[in-house]
């Protein structure tokens, strides 16, 4: 019972880790998946983990399962309400990025320009 423990120990104290280490290098879209209240599915079986694999990264697939919609990535599993979620906040993402983008080339093109005085 005791090298059973041990070993349930040292399955849970990898899986702690493997977490660690993935959650420190979490792509942008995951993070956008967990914001939008994806859940986590983890692959316990071998089959399963094949299958994963053959995801795409970083896309989320439509899958119809129980005559229900679902969206996954991967590890990440959400319903149409967490997919618009996902969207939004992909978008407003985009946004900020664009507008700091538009910022920046401003910026840089009213640079130098006063030397010239009033265009009118």
């Amino acid at each position: 019972m005791k090298q059973i423990f041990s070993g349930f120990r040292l399955v849970a104290g990898s899986a702690l880790v493997a977490l660690a280490v993935g959650c420190a290098n979490t792509q942008p879209t995951e993070n956008l998946l967990s914001a939008a209240g994806f859940r986590t599915v983890i692959a316990t079986t071998p089959q399963q983990q094949q299958h994963l694999k053959k995801l795409p990264p970083y896309k989320v697939t439509v899958v119809q399962r129980n005559a229900k919609t679902y969206y996954v990535n991967q590890i990440y599993v959400g319903s149409q309400f967490q997919y618009d979620q996902y969207r939004d906040l992909r978008l407003a993402k985009n946004l900020a990025q664009e507008d700091l983008q538009d910022a920046r080339l401003n910026a840089e093109t009213a640079m130098g320009w006063e030397v010239w005085g009033p265009f009118y």
